[in-house]
């Protein structure tokens, strides 16, 4: 298992360093700069400017010395915020935006777990059709709609719940979360669905039935290790997929989190800031499939004799 992490993140410096360069060179190529602005610059500020955030280098040795700063930690200074860097925005924004991604988590897998076990129970039956019937509309469904739907029934017709905020007030985080949480909730239902039904058909699972053990015995006890197995190697890009589709749901309900930054910094050419921001998603990612991948080996004995072989 240790010859298998140590492969996975050598395999993961090149996906990185692609995704370092392919983002350079988009955001660069974009129209404009970060000190275009509708105000009138006078060009000598404007060429110091420049100067002061090398944007006065060719375009190459602009890519040579990001990387550079990036080697040894430093995503360099925002061109928007004076005197704070994308580190500092970055570790303002993060605990608010993984908060909100753990919740939304949670209740993605309560829901979808309890779902797909519940429709695998009696496959191709009422109960099975009902709530795969409504995963299908959770996955089509994306969060910029329900937001909004949410936040008009629950929040303005019902005043039930408050519509912005996060921390303010009592059940502010219950919103964004299930706005955010439900199309994963939707695919861990279907994935514990097929996970289950595989499970339910081995032999190891009639042997049980046929000892007269209870039926939520042989699904608790038996069952359930092996039929989330795709539910555990699915958690690792779905937080990291959390994280990155926040923010969205940052915006709609006003939460002071890393969207905010995002798109703030897309629409003012912010290159440190999209660049920086991207490095770090990225590399979550990575570090989150490596996790799964490591729990379902670890639940699987055969997966992780099939890693033992192919890195051996």
């Amino acid at each position: 298992m240790g010859r298998f992490i140590f492969w996975r993140l050598i395999q993961a410096i090149p996906v990185i360093f692609a995704v370092i360069t392919v983002t350079f060179f988009l955001v660069r190529s974009a129209p404009g700069g970060p000190f275009d602005s509708e105000k009138a610059v006078l060009p000598e500020v404007k060429r110091a400017l420049e100067a002061q955030y090398k944007l006065d280098l060719p375009l190459h040795e602009q890519y040579f010395a990001y990387l550079g700063d990036l080697a040894s930690g430093d995503l360099g200074p925002s061109f928007k915020y004076p005197g704070r860097s994308v580190n500092e925005i970055l570790g303002s924004g993060l605990p608010v935006t993984a908060e909100l991604g753990f919740y939304a988590l949670c209740f993605a897998l309560m829901l979808g777990v309890f779902a797909g076990v519940f429709a695998a129970l009696k496959p191709n039956t009422k109960q099975d059709y009902i709530p795969m019937g409504v995963a299908m509309i959770g996955i089509c469904m994306p969060s910029f709609l329900l937001g909004p739907l949410l936040v008009l029934v629950f929040g303005i017709q019902l005043e039930w719940l408050p519509i912005a905020g996060w921390g303010d007030l009592p059940g502010d985080k219950l919103l964004p979360s299930i706005t955010l949480g439900s199309a994963y909730a939707a695919y861990i239902a279907r994935l514990s669905r097929a996970g289950m039904l595989e499970i339910l058909s081995q032999d190891y699972i009639r042997t049980a039935r046929a000892k007269g053990l209870p039926e939520w015995r042989v699904v608790t006890q038996h069952a359930l290790r092996g039929g989330l197995i795709p539910v555990i190697a699915f958690l690792g890009p779905a937080f990291a997929g959390l994280l990155a589709g926040s923010f969205v749901v940052e915006t709609i309900f006003q939460i002071p989190g890393l969207g905010r930054f995002y798109v703030q910094a897309a629409f003012n050419r912010d290159y440190t800031m999209i660049l920086g921001t991207t490095v770090f998603l990225s590399t979550l990612i990575v570090l989150f499939n490596l996790i799964s991948d490591v729990l379902a080996a670890w639940l699987n004995p055969r997966l992780r004799a099939q890693f033992s072989r192919g890195n051996s």
